[in-house]
């Protein structure tokens, strides 16, 4: 197998009877009895989630803007991406990115393009994360975005790609989009450039959006 073919593709086993016993705020937890290749039949358990965009922002400097944030469930302060739910089914995925760097840095950028997409956490939740790279950083006009609950205590940095690709290796950067955007971003660096990645509207099927 060469790597022009080594992809991804889409396949739905039989699912014979399917129920949610947890409804949450944001997401739901959903079980579906799968036909397995034997014939046989076995519950899954999952989370069903609408999806996310986060945005790797490089400035002219070539640092990243990072935020950090209380994360209860891991009882961890992480540095992270700017990033945020996909709340509207069928939103654009770049006008929420765009959002979301206005909210949580106040800031806007000019250059936008696709970094990568992610399934975070595939074998047990169906979280599909869009990643994108912004340049040509500016700050937004009028005022601040008012944050609330873990948002209002963020801190916010500008960080060299070096040193969060240490922070990476070293064990010491936890936050998916963060490690997967930074050595992505390094990647295409090394490759053939960041204006070789596809454009911010590249079709996205795990969430189909309008343009």
């Amino acid at each position: 197998m060469t790597g022009s073919t080594i992809k991804d593709v889409p396949e739905e086993w039989e699912i014979r009877g399917s129920r949610t016993p947890f409804r949450g705020k944001k997401t739901s937890v959903r079980t579906d009895d799968v036909v397995m290749p034997d014939g046989s039949v076995t519950s899954r358990d999952y989370q069903v989630h609408p999806g996310s965009v986060a945005v790797l922002a490089l400035d002219g400097e070539g640092r990243v803007l990072v935020i950090r944030q209380y994360r209860h469930p891991v009882r961890e302060r992480l540095w992270e991406i700017p990033a945020g739910l996909l709340d509207v089914p069928g939103e654009n995925p770049l006008h929420a990115a765009q959002r979301e760097l206005y909210e949580e840095a106040h800031v806007k950028a000019e250059d936008w393009r696709v970094l990568t997409d992610v399934y975070t956490t595939p074998g047990g939740c169906d979280e599909a994360v869009r990643i994108f790279l912004a340049r040509d950083l500016s700050e937004a006009a009028g005022e601040r975005f008012e944050v609330e609950d873990e948002e209002a205590d963020m801190e916010l940095e500008r960080v060299p790609v070096a040193d969060l690709v240490r922070g990476v290796l070293a064990g010491e950067l936890h936050n998916n989009c963060l490690v997967v955007g930074v050595l992505s971003l390094v990647a295409a660096q090394q490759g053939d450039g960041l204006d070789a990645l596809r454009p911010a509207g590249a079709p996205w099927p795990a969430r189909p959006f309008e343009a």
